[in-house]
């Protein structure tokens, strides 16, 4: 554990311009934090109280203080991610990974139809042959059943996604539809992250580094596991893209393509941006460019914001290393 102010002496805030609005977002937030061992990430969305953003600085502290694990890949395959745009606009989103294979498309978006989600998951369909969808805890069963039906009436889907907030829904879903189900929230969200592979409500787990604790956090989450993983990204910059690459090229077996290309989605990043290559992303560290970060430096109130963010999770890292 490092002091408190020397943590505070390395921090760099920073503002993402968005290309789409993301996540209700248009401008993301975070803070960076230049230590001994290499960049690590706060990202903790504005809205999450202390307990839960405290397991996001735990995350960004191990990045910038310890070693990453040896890695087993040196690639790492991603979905393209598309956001609830209108259908047209899904060729321009999707030529910004080239080579993906798969795409991740957002559905259930509060004040748009199904039939939006149906036109735009067919739009990507056209462009990408595996595809799959993200509610975020959306629907409830019975809209789920519904959703899911409308979904495949035109191709398959690879999994769904959070289409549900509980863990008892998701279990329900699971028996009542063919499609396989994919847990997010109900795992990084919850005081007991395998409960819902003990319920039997997911066939996938989708991990992210920041929230479980850091990468250390998330593979020992991954080991208890024994349903495929993908590692996905919670809307990070190029460092914390780069903390998901390695916990995804450290893990034993890497079944499907991991959503790690959401960096994308910025009009602007601290690191020059890596394009996929064949739909793979390169596994390495990152290292802010320091006119990047002169360039997107949040104003002086939200670098304050972001301090006084740290000075409250920080006496409660203890639960969330451990």
């Amino acid at each position: 554990m490092p002091p408190l102010q020397d943590l505070l002496d390395r921090l760099h805030v920073v503002a993402l311009p968005m290309r789409v609005r993301f996540r209700g977002i248009t401008t993301r937030e975070l803070a960076l934090i230049e230590g001994p061992a290499g960049w690590g990430e706060f990202g903790a969305f504005v809205e999450y109280e202390p307990p839960e953003a405290a397991h996001w600085l735990a995350s960004g502290i191990e990045a910038a203080y310890a070693e990453s694990p040896p890695a087993r890949r040196d690639r790492i395959p991603i979905n393209a991610t598309v956001p609830a745009v209108e259908a047209a606009e899904v060729p321009a989103v999707l030529a910004r990974f080239p080579g993906a294979r798969t795409a991740k498309v957002k559905v259930a978006e509060p004040g748009q139809r199904l039939a939006d989600d149906v036109d735009r998951v067919n739009a990507v369909r056209e462009l990408v042959p595996t595809v799959r969808v993200d509610a975020n805890g959306g629907w409830s069963v019975e809209e789920a059943v519904k959703a899911t039906s409308a979904l495949t009436a035109d191709g398959p889907l690879e999994y769904v996604e959070q289409p549900c907030a509980t863990v008892a829904e998701l279990a329900e879903l699971r028996r009542r539809v063919d499609v396989l189900i994919a847990a997010d929230e109900s795992i990084r969200k919850a005081e007991d992250p395998l409960a819902v592979v003990r319920a039997g409500a997911a066939d996938v787990a989708v991990l992210k580094v920041a929230p479980l604790g850091g990468i250390s956090a998330m593979l020992r989450v991954a080991a208890q596991i024994d349903i495929p993983i993908v590692v996905s990204s919670a809307l990070d910059s190029a460092v914390g893209i780069g903390h998901g690459l390695a916990a995804a090229a450290a893990l034993p077996e890497l079944r499907h393509a991991c959503g790690l290309g959401t960096g994308r989605l910025f009009v602007d990043d601290v690191a020059d941006p890596v394009a996929p290559v064949d739909g793979f992303l390169p596994v390495g560290p990152v290292t802010p460019d320091p006119a990047r970060l002169e360039a997107l430096r949040a104003p002086a109130d939200r670098r304050q914001w972001w301090i006084d963010r740290v000075k409250t999770c920080y006496p409660l890292l203890v639960p969330s290393i451990g």
